[in-house]
């Protein structure tokens, strides 16, 4: 094999895995090996990834949230607290692993490994390059849908096999929550859906390369229906229901500990990671930056696009208040519903008037994301207000400082800004 030859080229880790497959080829190896061969150092890359991955960003995320909060961060072990993250790992696989006395052990054992696969499956559809997917399906998009549903069963098996009453209520809780955000999931991808044409992630990702633009300036609704419902599959503040610690202990996982916690806890961060990666192909155009990625891996583009993007939900963390589950409820289906169905049906009208029209996609596209940023903003709007966001009973007024408390005030109420 000549050194010159395309494996060494680092823009896409396929080239090298494709001279290897070549390889065996050529030594008379039986169709099957080169299939398993390629799947299995798929298999193995996406592993060792997502695990180097977490290790790295529990440690980012503790020192970023710590400086938004004023504080420092881990700091102890290692330099600059760096090996915290495999010191609490080691923690969690010393811990004696505790089954409570009346827990159901089949289910109570086996809904961690539930919970943590589908996150793992999710990346095999992820276009990470060129030609670096581990199953490029003609249904990527469904495929998505139907592997993330599979979380609500492994959270009511977690939740009831506890035999723990504060565990069931943090279940069925999430599962109210999963099944609602579900849906605008669901609406917000047939957007992207419909304006492509295809359900298969790389010719999504294709497509915005090809017309030089992002779904992201196409589909504003659509990136921030996903966005909020992705803070809820991930169970990431403010939308961290289940593990409302001041009303139910720690959730659906109050009766885990050692590993089995370990196997929530990361299957939490890959859900990050997997929400990242979805946004990042779906509406920021994968691993292509109008051209760059002739120069620079495909791979580092949508690597550092996806962490930027997991980097808003570690900021939304830091930031805000983590909201009721009354209120995270009414947004989903008086707020977020109506206006995913708008959004669906203003895509089916565009696509449409583009077909029939016979419009060039210098002068559709930008009227469409013009059109639809403007839509946008008015119907968040004024859906907002025709909530009743701006009565006087719902407009927050400025906490009641402490030297305040105790104070008589005649004849009007405690001062406002």
């Amino acid at each position: 094999m000549r050194l010159d030859a395309a494996w060494y080229d680092l823009r896409d880790i396929g080239n090298a895995v494709g001279a290897l497959l070549e390889q065996i080829r050529e030594w008379g190896a039986p169709d099957w090996v080169p299939y398993v061969t390629s799947s299995v150092i798929a298999i193995v890359g996406i592993l060792l990834w997502t695990v180097l991955s977490v290790l790295a960003f529990i440690w980012i995320e503790r020192r970023v949230v710590g400086l938004m909060q004023n504080r420092i961060g881990p700091n102890r072990v290692g330099p600059a607290g760096l090996l915290q993250p495999v010191a609490d790992a080691l923690k969690l696989l010393m811990k004696e692993a505790i089954t409570t006395r009346n827990a159901d052990k089949t289910l109570f054992w086996l809904a961690p490994i539930v919970v943590f696969i589908p996150t793992m499956v999710v990346f095999a559809v992820i276009p990470f390059g060129e030609k670096m997917v581990l199953a490029d399906l003609n249904v990527g998009v469904l495929f998505l849908i139907a592997i993330g549903s599979i979380n609500t069963i492994a959270v009511f098996m977690a939740g009831w096999s506890s035999n723990n009453k504060y565990a069931l209520l943090g279940a069925m809780r999430t599962i109210a929550m999963l099944i609602s955000y579900e849906i605008i999931q669901v609406l917000v991808l047939l957007g992207a859906v419909l304006f492509v044409g295809s359900m298969r992630l790389g010719d999504i990702v294709a497509w915005q390369d090809d017309y030089g633009v992002w779904l992201l300036f196409l589909q504003p609704l659509g990136v921030m229906g996903y966005v909020i419902a992705g803070a809820v599959e991930m169970n990431r503040s403010p939308m961290d229901i289940a593990e409302a610690e001041s009303e139910i202990v720690a959730g659906y996982h109050t009766e885990y500990g050692g590993i089995k916690f370990g196997f929530f806890y990361q299957a939490e961060y890959l859900a990050g990671f997997a929400i990242a990666a979805v946004i990042v192909s779906l509406y920021m155009g994968g691993w292509t930056l109008w051209g760059l990625e002739e120069w620079v891996p495909g791979w580092l583009i949508f690597l550092a696009k996806m962490y930027g993007v997991f980097f808003i939900y570690i900021w939304s963390r830091g930031t805000l208040p983590r909201l009721r589950v009354d209120q995270l409820m009414a947004f989903a289906w008086k707020f977020l519903l109506p206006l995913a169905l708008l959004n669906v049906l203003v895509v089916g009208g565009e696509v449409l008037l583009w077909q029939e029209q016979d419009l060039s996609s210098g002068e559709a596209l930008p009227l469409f994301g013009a059109v639809n940023f403007g839509l946008a903003v008015a119907l968040v709007i004024g859906w907002a207000l025709a909530l009743g966001h701006r009565r006087p009973e719902k407009v927050a007024h400025r906490a009641i400082l402490t030297q305040e408390l105790g104070a008589i005030f005649y004849g009007d109420i405690a001062p406002r800004p």
